[in-house]
C-alpha cells in the first residue's frame, strides 16, 4: 500500500480488516515498524476521533507524530495552480506539501468539501495536490468525497457484531438543519458494496448519492420498509448531491427512535459521530444496548493502525 486515499488503494479488504482486529488484540506487536519515522497529521477541518485515534495508532507503531491545523498553526494554503497569489493565502501547496514531505515519512490529510462547487469537491483537489507534491505516502483522514478510515472501522465493527454470515445493513439519512458533506455516506456505501452484506440505502426524495458510490445497493424512500429485519442501522445526514449542498428537508420523522429500531432484527445502531441527540437520533436509541457507536469509534484506532502498518511495511521494502 503506497497511499490510503480510497478503497481503490486496498488490495485485500478481508486481510486489512483482520489486521485491524489483530492490532486490537496486540497493539504494540509492530512498534519496530515506525522506529525513527515521523507522520504529519494535517487538518484543514475540525476533528476528535480522527485526530486522537490516528495519533494513538501511530504511537502504537513507534512513529513520531506531528499535528498541524492549517490556517491556525500555519499559513493559509493556496491550492490552485497558476493563480496570482494576491489574496489571503500566503503559501502555495507546491512548496508547503514538498516541505512537509521532507519532514515526514507519511502525511495524513483532512479536508472537507466546501459544498459550493460539486465538480471541484468531487475532483478531490486538496488530496490530489498533496499526493502530487509531497512525494510521501498520503492517508485520507476524510476528504471531500470519502472517509475510508471510518469505513474500515465500520467494517471491523460489523465483523465483530454480525449475528449472521450475511447481515442486512441499512444506511439511513437523518435530519439535520445544516448542510453536511456526502463523504461518510459515500465511503460507507463504497465499502459495503464490496462486502458480503444485504445493503440498503434509505433517504427522502432528492438525497440520492452519486451513482458511483451507491453501486448495487437497494434504494428506497420508505425508511420503515428499509428497517424491517435489519441487523445494522447506520445513521448519517448528508446534503443533496443533485441540488448540490442544499438542505431540502428537515423532516423530523426520519429521526431514529426506539419504535423504529423495533422494526429491526434486534439491530445494532451505528453512527460515525459526532451526533446531535434528539435531532438525528433519540436518546433512547443512543443510550440503549442496541447502540454500538462507542465500540465503533474505538475501532478507529485499529483501522488507522492497520493502514499505517501496511504503509510502513511498504516503506521498509523500499529501503
Amino acid at each position: 500500500m503506497t497511499n490510503f486515499i480510497s478503497l481503490a488503494d486496498v488490495a485485500d479488504i478481508d486481510a486489512l480488516i483482520q489486521s485491524g482486529r489483530e492490532a486490537k488484540a496486540n497493539p504494540f506487536a509492530d512498534q519496530h515498524l515506525g522506529h525513527n519515522k515521523t507522520i504529519g497529521l494535517i487538518f484543514f477541518n475540525s476533528s476528535l476521533r480522527t485526530r486522537l485515534s490516528t495519533q494513538k495508532a501511530a504511537q502504537n507503531l513507534g512513529l513520531n507524530v506531528m499535528v498541524m491545523n492549517v490556517g491556525q498553526d500555519s499559513w493559509g494554503l493556496e491550492m490552485e495552480d497558476g493563480t496570482i497569489m494576491n489574496g489571503d493565502k500566503a503559501e502555495h501547496v507546491k512548496e508547503a506539501a514538498a516541505v512537509m514531505g521532507r519532514y515526514c515519512n507519511i502525511l495524513g490529510i483532512r479536508a472537507f468539501a466546501g459544498l459550493l462547487d460539486r465538480d471541484k469537491d468531487y475532483s478531490e483537489q486538496v488530496m490530489n495536490q498533496f499526493r502530487k507534491y509531497a512525494a510521501v505516502p498520503i492517508i485520507n483522514l476524510e476528504s471531500a468525497t470519502r472517509h475510508p478510515l471510518q469505513s474500515l472501522a465500520d467494517c471491523i465493527t460489523i465483523e465483530e457484531f454480525k449475528p449472521v454470515p450475511r447481515p442486512k445493513v441499512v444506511l439511513t439519512w437523518l435530519p439535520h438543519f445544516k448542510p453536511l458533506p456526502q463523504a461518510v455516506a459515500n465511503s460507507f456505501s463504497e465499502w459495503m458494496n464490496r462486502r458480503d452484506v444485504d445493503f440498503v440505502v434509505t433517504h427522502p426524495a432528492g438525497y440520492d448519492l452519486a451513482p458511483e458510490f451507491v453501486g448495487n445497493a437497494r434504494v428506497t424512500h420508505n425508511q420503515d420498509e428499509a428497517f424491517e429485519g435489519a441487523d445494522f442501522i447506520y445513521g448519517k445526514n448528508w446534503s443533496s448531491y443533485v441540488r448540490y449542498g442544499n438542505v431540502l428537508t428537515q423532516d423530523s420523522s426520519w429521526m431514529v427512535t426506539g419504535e423504529k429500531m423495533k422494526l429491526t432484527n434486534n439491530g445494532k445502531f451505528m453512527h460515525c459521530l459526532p451526533v446531535r441527540r434528539n435531532v438525528k437520533v433519540a436518546d433512547e436509541v443512543l443510550d440503549s444496548p442496541q447502540s454500538i457507536v462507542i465500540e465503533q469509534a474505538a475501532n478507529r484506532e485499529w483501522s488507522a493502525q492497520a493502514v499505517l502498518k501496511e504503509i510502513l511495511k511498504n516503506l521498509e521494502t523500499q529501503r
